[in-house]
């Protein structure tokens, strides 16, 4: 009975420090519409959690597409299983989705939208972490 209260104790400190987390974390409004992400260029801190809120205003279904920089921050629990294969949160048309991250490494990571011939229509972006 020990070691359950043990699991059970730590499991309760992680989903605290993940609520906290995503109280604590800087907004940041990121609009997908056909064929563009704005801001095109998405600045943000090393070490600082935000709260990225994904809205996609258009009538065709949208993706935000960002392996590098998903594999260089820490998502929230919560929140990783709307990243699909790691890379991408799918956004369905007219809705919107919250992801609660902290950026660990400095750099610069393209953004884009996977679906067919958006980011060659245009949309892709630009996500900067100093």
């Amino acid at each position: 009975m020990k070691i359950a209260g043990v699991v059970l104790a730590g499991f309760s400190a992680a989903l605290m420090v993940s609520a906290a987390q995503a109280q604590s974390a800087q907004p940041m409004h990121i609009s997908l519409t056909s064929y563009a992400f704005t801001p095109a260029t998405i600045s943000l801190k090393a070490g600082t959690t935000y709260r990225l809120h994904l809205t996609n205003e258009s009538r065709k279904s949208h993706d935000f597409s960002a392996a590098e920089f998903f594999a260089a921050s820490t998502v929230a629990p919560d929140d990783r299983a709307k990243i699909e294969d790691d890379s991408e949160v799918e956004v369905g048309a007219g809705k919107s989705a919250d992801i609660t991250l902290t950026p660990n490494r400095a750099g610069t990571y393209p953004l884009s939208c996977s679906h067919f011939l958006h980011a060659m229509l245009g949309m892709k972006g630009t996500i900067v972490v100093q």
